[in-house]
This record gives C-alpha cells, structure tokens and sequence, in this order.
C-alpha cells in the first residue's frame, strides 16, 4: 500500500476539489509487484511470449503427409511429338507399378527459342516413403528403365524436385481442361509467412 498512499499525498490537494471519485479509484488500486521479466512497456502494449519452435519454420506450415514432385523437361523443338508419346507411356507405366504415386498435371508450353518445356506433378499419397518406393521402382524396373533412356533422347536437359505443400493452402486436384497457370516457389525465412 505504500506506493498508493505516496499517490494519493501526491494528489490530495487535487482531490478535494474533484470529488470523491478520484479517490475511490486511488484508494482500490493496489500496488504489485513485477515479474523481473516483464516491464511496464510489454504491458501497457500487451506483448505476448513466443515460445520458443521446437521444429524449423517450413515443417510448421507444410503438410508432410503429401510429398510433391516437380518434373521439368527441356524438349528439343523438333521432337515435342515423340517426347509426348513416349512420355504418355511412361506415365501410365509408372502409376500402374507405383500406386501410391498419382500423376496430377502435365503442363506443356514455355516456348522459347529453341526450347519447349513440360512440366510434370506428381503426388505422393504416402508421404516420403512412397516417394522413396516410386524412386525404387523407377530405377529397377526394366520397362520403366527402357522408356526412361528412350526419353532422355529427346531432352536437352531434365530437373526434378520435391516439395512439401503448405498446411494452409488446398491440395491441387487433377484438371482435364485447358488454362494457362502460372507455377511459383517459395524460398521460406523464419518469421514470413506466419
């Protein structure tokens, strides 16, 4: 009580001439004390704690049950054709020897120059273990290993990547109708994208 009789013996010529209400909110304010770790400027702007992440920043807002593969081919201009052809065959191979892998889009375009692009999604309902079997399968598989040396002939250059969709975000869905769409990546930094 000590620091509210200092303010009323501050204000006591004040309150006189104001009435009693001032000194009823003076008299019931009782003086505590502070917690060493919080200061008057956290509470008066109501700062919450964070606590400190027991995990990295992009497996707190990914989905890790799916695992996504990203497939571009640079196909050389004069064999987009049989590329297509060959690369239909591989697909459905694939999917019928790898059921866990589920093809969700074939983008084909990005015209220039002398290069075409395709772009390729693949899901992977199992998350990195059906990944890793479809990884197995691609490289044992005797069909799958012929059709794959077939296509490199007509690529001038392949990249492949996997990724983890955010938790936030729908998973894509397969679409059997025309559109342009536009792909982008995210690199993530801690604090972004919360």
């Amino acid at each position: 009580m000590a620091c509210v009789w200092k303010i009323k013996s501050f204000l006591a010529p004040c309150s006189a001439s104001l009435g009693p209400q001032i000194k009823r909110a003076l008299s019931t304010s009782p003086c505590r004390q502070l917690n060493s770790s919080e200061g008057w400027l956290s509470k008066l702007l109501h700062v919450r704690k964070i606590e400190p992440g027991k995990d990295s920043h992009s497996r707190l807002l990914s989905d890790t049950e799916i695992v996504y593969e990203l497939q571009i081919h640079d196909v050389k201009p004069d064999a987009v054709q049989p590329y297509l052809r060959g690369y239909e065959s591989y697909c459905q191979l694939l999917q019928s020897k790898a059921p866990d892998c589920e093809l969700i889009g074939e983008l084909a375009g990005g015209r220039s120059g002398t290069r075409t692009s395709t772009c390729t999604i693949w899901r992977f309902k199992q998350g990195w273990r059906s990944a890793h079997g479809s990884i197995d399968v691609c490289n044992t598989d005797a069909d799958l290993l012929k059709l794959h040396a077939d296509e490199a002939k007509h690529l001038r250059a392949r990249q492949n990547q996997y990724m983890l969709p955010f938790s936030f975000w729908g998973n894509p869905e397969p679409k059997h109708h025309g559109g342009m769409y536009e792909i982008r990546s995210y690199v993530l930094k801690p604090g972004t994208m919360t």
